[in-house]
């Protein structure tokens, strides 16, 4: 429970319809299965103990007696077991008959959850409040339909429960108990199988889940229901803020995974339509304790790419798409007609010359309209200036070349700094003299041109870039885009586009190391490559998306990268420290030049924009994250 995440578990087991002692057995050995796994929340299907199919046999005392010994049997049998359970049961109150939820923890009954939706014919629905309820020994405790149980030590995790009907109703109670502060809901369903009942119901619960920023559990009948009019598939199935983590349709389904509370809670603080309180709501405590869930879900190294590899090409379809798009919005609006680019030969100026040339094609102007400048230098390799030329020239575009090499040696002669000195002044004063050529030839067109940046999302998270140099421009299209969403966009070009010269080219460009090229090569090979000094650009990127999606700490992220990254060799635990130190250090110490970012689309989930997602002080103190590394591996700092 660590860090956020809860295991928790969905069962169907097999029972027989109207033998609820058979059926409390078949609850307890997967209680017992599932204490063994350390799950912390147990899902079974609606009315578990009789079967959801015994009509009107529901009215029987002699049913409604049995089901009563039988949860009795359940509490019994959870002692010891620090897991919170929810098992379904008809419960009789007066002159009528629930459908119900009964939660059970470590010998006790917590609560009693009767369905709040019309559903079943057999069953009453109850009114805004009931009264206590004594179910054969057990009680007397809380029977209503508004129930919250807290753990009482993770804070973030909340649990309710809808049962029956409530999990398909057209206004499903599932958003009162969200906006009540339920982070985990539990969906005890009784839906037969049909055709398509699993797509239906998959694409419901994430799209619930998404919505309310909700963990969802569900559990559905299967083996041993009644097949006169239906059969019954025991699908179970576990989502996350709108991802499925786990689905199974076997008939004697049984899903587990972990749940991160922390991130859902992380989510809803961001969503300013996220409202509501638990004023109504009857809350109850449960568990002890916090224990390191170990994890067994899976976590992508790529989190800005789709996770399967089928909408890969699709999504990078997208993202180029909104790119260009963009650009063909600024430059309309700002009646411009010619993009200027700086190209180097790197995947972030190959990119950005792609999208100024689809972006000419969207507005119906000339290939050639798109000017793409190449400024060799001290640094500049005869691979990264070839590929920039041919990538240019085979999307139709005007290249120049101007070579700044004098133009820099007078501003060192004016500025008086020795050429031999090959500090940070030789690096930008080059970066700076591109920029400032690329501004002028943009501002030369009598018909408008617009100097597009290429600068992406990693570079500016940890500043590598110059300040007032490529850091800025008229419009950058790559500000919304990761080093990693960079690289996939260009793959993707490559891998579809019809000219077989490009697509090399491209695919070229991507072997080729990261480098600024600021520095003079050795032997005619790059000598300044990026990720020597600000780390692997996966593993970047890794850390990027956890800190500005979810705001998660060093050490949990720290955590998340060991399950990514396991059995990758060259990442061992010394590694993935050394570079999410550096990570926090340059993010913090960098903030400044993401405070004057210049105009750029918005791509993925978040941006470092100032005028939008990021907002933080240009001064703000790195202290308490790293001391929390520091935690991890003292003296290692």
């Amino acid at each position: 429970m660590k860090h956020g995440f809860i295991k928790v578990a969905a069962a169907a087991p097999e029972i027989r319809v109207a033998d609820p002692m058979f059926n409390a057995d078949a609850v307890i050995r997967a209680m017992d299965e599932h204490a063994r796994l350390g799950v912390k929340v147990l899902v079974f299907p609606e009315l578990t103990l009789t079967g959801a199919t015994c009509g009107d046999l529901f009215y029987q005392n002699t049913l409604l007696a049995g089901a009563a010994a039988a949860l009795e049997k359940v509490v019994k049998a959870s002692e010891g077991k620090d897991m919170l359970v929810f098992v379904g049961l008809p419960v009789a109150q007066g002159a009528k008959v629930y459908d119900a939820a009964a939660a059970v923890c470590n010998g006790e009954l917590l609560g009693v959850v009767p369905a709040s939706c019309p559903g079943d014919k057999h069953f009453a629905l109850p009114g805004a409040l009931l009264d206590d309820i004594q179910i054969g020994s057990l009680g007397p405790v809380d029977f209503h339909p508004q129930q919250l149980f807290q753990h009482s030590e993770v804070s973030e995790l909340n649990v309710a429960v809808l049962v029956g009907a409530d999990v398909s109703a057209p206004v499903s109670p599932a958003v009162r108990h969200a906006l009540a502060g339920a982070t985990v809901l539990v969906e005890m369903a009784g839906f037969p199988m049909a055709t398509d009942s699993a797509c239906r119901v998959t694409t419901a619960v994430r799209a619930e889940s998404a919505k309310l920023h909700a963990g969802v559990v569900l559990a559905a009948p299967g083996f041993g229901e009644s097949s006169t009019d239906a059969t019954y598939s025991g699908l179970c199935l576990i989502a996350e803020d709108g991802k499925l983590l786990e689905c199974a349709e076997d008939g004697c389904s049984d899903v587990v995974t972990e749940l991160d509370v922390q991130l859902l809670i992380a989510a809803r603080r961001k969503d300013a339509t996220f409202t509501g309180d638990a004023a109504s709501y009857v809350v109850t405590e449960w568990g002890e304790g916090v224990e390191e869930t170990v994890l067994t879900r899976p976590f992508g190294k790529y989190p800005y790419r789709p996770d399967d590899p089928a909408d890969y090409h699709a999504a990078a379809k997208r993202l180029l798409h909104m790119q260009a798009a963009s650009l063909v919005r600024r430059m309309q609006y700002a009646n411009l007609k010619h993009p200027v680019v700086g190209i180097s030969g790197g995947v972030d100026s190959t990119l950005a010359v792609i999208i100024c040339a689809e972006a000419v094609k969207m507005m119906g102007l000339p290939a050639d309209y798109v000017n793409a400048v190449t400024m060799p230098c001290f640094g500049t390799t005869d691979r990264t200036k070839s590929n920039a030329i041919i990538v240019s020239e085979q999307l139709g575009a005007t290249v120049r070349v101007i070579d700044i090499g004098e133009s820099v040696m007078q501003h060192f002669k004016d500025i008086g700094h020795d050429p031999e000195n090959r500090n940070v002044v030789y690096e930008n004063a080059q970066a700076r003299e591109r920029t400032q050529i690329l501004m002028d030839v943009a501002n030369g067109f009598a018909d408008g041109g617009i100097h597009v940046g290429t600068e992406d999302m990693s570079e500016f998270a940890d500043g590598w870039c110059t300040y007032n140099g490529d850091h800025i421009s008229m419009y950058d299209v790559n500000a919304g885009s990761t080093k990693t969403m960079v690289q996939m966009v260009v793959r993707y070009v490559a891998e579809t586009t019809d000219d077989d010269v490009l697509s090399k080219a491209l695919l070229d460009v991507l072997d080729t190391p990261v480098s600024p090229e600021l520095l003079p090569p050795k032997d005619g090979e790059i000598s300044q490559k990026t990720e020597d000094l600000v780390g692997p650009y996966e593993l970047h990127d890794f850390y990027l998306y956890y800190v500005l999606r979810f705001g998660f700490g060093p050490a949990k992220i720290f955590r998340l990268a060991r399950v990514a990254f396991a059995g990758r060799e060259e990442y061992p635990d010394a590694v993935l420290y050394k570079w999410l130190r550096n990570f926090y250090w340059r993010f913090f110490a960098q903030q400044f030049k993401r405070s004057c970012l210049p105009d750029g689309p918005k791509i993925g989930s978040v941006t470092l924009s100032p005028r939008g997602d990021w907002r933080m002080p240009s001064d703000a103190a790195a202290a308490l994250w790293l001391a929390e590394l520091e935690q991890l591996f003292p003296h290692k700092g």
